[in-house]
């Protein structure tokens, strides 16, 4: 079933509400209205999605093995963990952008746009959604990596809001940046050139001495570096430091993109 005819059934079904209202009672039943109708949606490529994660994750931490002439055990731990980061950061910079784009080209998009329900519910249940569908990449990849390399993790508690901070981060300004940019070939160069990024410049699997000071300092103001401090420090000991920076920073970045998500749906209305 195409999401038109999705949209249609569940419109007649009396799934999504007929009448405008207001008050937390009808945003709550409105967000689990959407949150049920994208993942319907979702289910025709979630698992083409997770496989696409763990190639992504996995795959690039034992490829950056290769570069390394042998791989101690600090080395295999430090590519372990920032493992999660490189599964995660294509769902929501990548993936969700190039599904807006989707919905624009079948002219979908507009029609989704139009349903009774709060924008920010809409927004939020994308959140949810995209944030449900990480979790399952994020930690096969993971397995998969300390497997192959025979890490051993000292997961703490600190793992869970550093997650949810970068899935948080990631859709906010993937979400944003594809709401703010009305054409898809400007936004399909935007996401080609921050995966070439990501992959070759980003440190995330290996250690920012890597690269010279003036890279590592313009990436210490990019999200992809922070992402992989907070995530690997819920995951071991000893390999990070200015921890609250990188929260800062990720907490700007959630921040920039929320507010240009918001100001497109303002300007929507």
């Amino acid at each position: 079933m195409n999401t038109t005819a999705t949209l249609q059934t569940a419109s007649s079904a009396g799934q999504l509400p007929s009448t405008i209202r207001s008050g937390a009672g009808y945003w709550l039943r409105s967000l689990n209205r959407m949150l049920r109708f994208d993942l319907r949606r979702a289910r025709q490529w979630a698992l083409m999605m997770a496989v696409a994660q763990v190639f992504m994750g996995a795959g690039m931490a034992i490829m950056y093995g290769f570069f390394y002439p042998e791989v101690d055990e600090v080395t295999a731990l430090y590519l372990a963990t920032g493992t999660p980061t490189l599964a995660l950061i294509p769902l929501g910079l990548l993936m969700l952008p190039e599904s807006v784009n989707q919905q624009r080209l079948e002219g979908t998009f507009d029609f989704i746009w139009s349903l009774p329900a709060p924008r920010t519910a809409q927004a939020s249940s994308t959140f949810v959604l995209y944030t449900l569908l990480s979790l399952p990449g994020m930690v096969l990849s993971l397995v998969v990596v300390t497997l192959l390399y025979g890490v051993q993790l000292s997961v703490s508690p600190l793992i869970v809001p550093a997650v949810l901070l970068c899935a948080l981060m990631a859709v906010s300004v993937g979400f944003g940046m594809a709401l703010a940019i009305p054409n898809p070939m400007v936004v399909s160069v935007i996401t080609s050139a921050l995966a070439f990024v990501v992959l070759l410049f980003s440190p995330i699997v290996y250690p920012p001495s890597h690269l010279p000071d003036w890279l590592f300092a313009i990436h210490q103001a990019l999200p992809f570096y922070n992402m992989a401090v907070v995530i690997r420090a819920g995951l071991s000991v000893g390999l990070v430091s200015d921890l609250a920076r990188s929260f800062l920073v990720l907490g700007a970045w959630t921040v920039a993109g929320w507010a240009m998500t918001g100001w497109v749906i303002r300007r929507r209305r």
